[in-house]
């Protein structure tokens, strides 16, 4: 558990189905996830198995927000490595439930999130990529501390049109600094 003032990040568990289903199933939220995320219970499941063979390759984080004296629910976001040698993550599926959006939660959430993984999982560079149409996405992405790096044009077919990646990362020095 990492923990910084009002919010904090923990790997999702197996009680946390039903919060991390009803976020990427949510509306105004899976218009804007990868087209291969798990959307119901049974892929959750199966990856929260593979967070606990792979914690250190592979993870579902639950962003928790302190209201009223208690932690509550407010979001998601995970990892994978995609390099071991070089030490890189991919990060994927930030999500904040419409009900705690405008608070800038996701922007501390991330910032957390990546000294975790560059300093307790000893990460060297996290990347993610955004579709092209997700302008609020890339405008977070900037506000938390990653460089926009490229774009990947007209790279996938969502929502019936094709469209760009946006390339982001953030390396170790960026946060030593």
């Amino acid at each position: 558990m990492i923990e910084a003032g009002w919010i904090r990040i923990r790997r999702a568990a197996r009680d946390d189905v039903p919060f991390l289903l009803e976020v990427v199933t949510d509306d105004e939220v899976a218009p804007f996830l990868a087209g291969g995320a798990a959307t119901d219970e049974k892929s959750i499941e199966e990856e929260l198995a593979r967070q606990d063979s792979e914690p250190e390759d592979f993870g579902r984080f639950v962003i928790e927000v302190h209201e009223h004296g208690e932690w509550v629910a407010a979001g998601t976001m995970g990892f994978h490595r995609v390099n071991r040698r070089s030490r890189i993550a991919r990060l994927e599926r930030l999500a904040v439930h419409p009900r705690f959006r405008g608070r800038h939660l996701a922007d501390d959430a991330a910032r957390l999130f990546q000294r975790h993984l560059i300093f307790d999982l000893d990460y060297h560079r996290l990347e993610l990529e955004i579709y092209g149409f997700n302008e609020r996405a890339q405008r977070h992405a900037e506000r938390a501390g990653f460089a926009r790096e490229g774009v990947k044009r007209k790279a996938y077919r969502r929502h019936g049109d094709w469209t760009d990646g946006v390339l982001y990362g953030v390396v170790r020095e960026d946060l030593e600094n």
